[in-house]
């Protein structure tokens, strides 16, 4: 029995724990939430308008030594998170989304989905040669390890990356928004090529769409970003070609197919490209090229130039059909697997 009939207090936390205001559960609350790095925010603004949702806001700085800082500025405990970000060069983009990956699980987020427009490192997914790392399965293993629970990517340079995450991995194609931008210029006698072996089966996929023709191009690579065409097979005088390729770094190889093409009688060259790298002179490349008339490309990595010949379509509406398809458990590879 305390002298003074009642018990102690110790320190105020007690009291002051008491004398918070109950929370009142909010129903509307959103169940999920859609956040970006810097890599390519107009893409991630555009997705989170389809939805009806704005961007969860987040902070990231870099220390004047280079260091990334990255803050969530609002609670994210128990949301299902989506994190839009492209890993193209600079390898800071990638070291970004590792960081917000773990600073949202770190925040008690219930799910956490990276959102890869374009999966950088993925041309090296095989070992080829001796003393060369597989990097598309390195970045597999980082994005696993930060915690990442699911991925959605888009055009991957190969199917078999799917095949190095330990986690459920979505892979969407950009045909559908592609095919319908081509549609609109209401060609005939079309043929479809492809500048390497390595995209025939996408080629063939888009010939089949618009019940075309498919011709090969043989290409030989003797060193990196050099490229040589051998052999082409198949009809294309006076054809209008469409040059389909998953991403444009250099141009070299894409620009000498459709030099190839040209010389050997086609009539207009349109080019359909996923990701626009578009590094080194390629900028210069294009400007002065008369093989390609028209070139479309999509919003997975940002323009950093204009040019009349080059048309961007959004991956935007995709993404986001994709996300919420993926929040409600819905399938998604009905809308958006391409045939192969």
């Amino acid at each position: 029995m305390w002298p003074s009939g009642k018990a102690p207090v110790f320190g105020s936390g007690i009291s002051q724990v008491r004398s918070l205001p109950s929370q009142p559960y909010k129903k509307n609350m959103p169940e999920f939430k859609i956040a970006t790095g810097r890599s390519n925010p107009h893409l991630a603004e555009k997705v989170a308008k389809s939805l009806g949702l704005e961007l969860a806001e987040t902070s990231v700085k870099n220390f004047s030594d280079g260091e990334i800082w990255v803050k969530y500025e609002e609670n994210v405990r128990g949301v299902d998170l989506f994190i839009i970000q492209s890993t193209h060069a600079p390898s800071e983009n990638l070291m970004e989304l590792l960081i917000l990956i773990d600073a949202a699980k770190r925040a008690s987020a219930k799910r956490v989905t990276a959102v890869i427009p374009y999966y950088g490192y993925a041309r090296q997914d095989r070992k080829d040669q001796p003393r060369v790392s597989v990097t598309a399965k390195l970045v597999a293993n980082l994005l696993t390890r930060a915690g990442a629970d699911r991925i959605i990517a888009v055009d991957l340079h190969s199917s078999q990356i799917q095949g190095f995450f330990d986690v459920p991995l979505d892979h969407l194609h950009s045909s559908s928004v592609l095919l319908a931008a081509l549609k609109k210029m209401n060609l005939s006698d079309i043929t479809f090529a492809s500048p390497d072996v390595g995209g025939i089966k996408t080629a063939r996929s888009y010939a089949k769409k618009l019940n075309s023709d498919l011709i090969l191009v043989d290409k030989r690579r003797p060193a990196h970003n050099i490229a040589e065409i051998t052999h082409i097979i198949g009809d294309i005088k006076d054809k209008n070609i469409i040059l389909v390729d998953d991403m444009i770094d250099t141009g070299s190889t894409f620009l000498k197919c459709a030099d190839a093409l040209k010389e050997r009688g086609a009539k207009d060259i349109i080019g359909i490209c996923v990701h626009p790298i578009f590094s080194g002179a390629a900028q210069e490349l294009f400007a002065k090229s008369e093989s390609v008339s028209k070139l479309f490309v999509t919003d997975t990595i940002p323009l950093q130039f204009e040019s009349n010949k080059i048309e961007v379509v959004s991956v935007a509406d995709l993404l986001g059909e994709a996300i919420i398809r993926t929040h409600d458990n819905r399938s998604i590879s009905s809308l958006f697997e391409i045939e192969r």
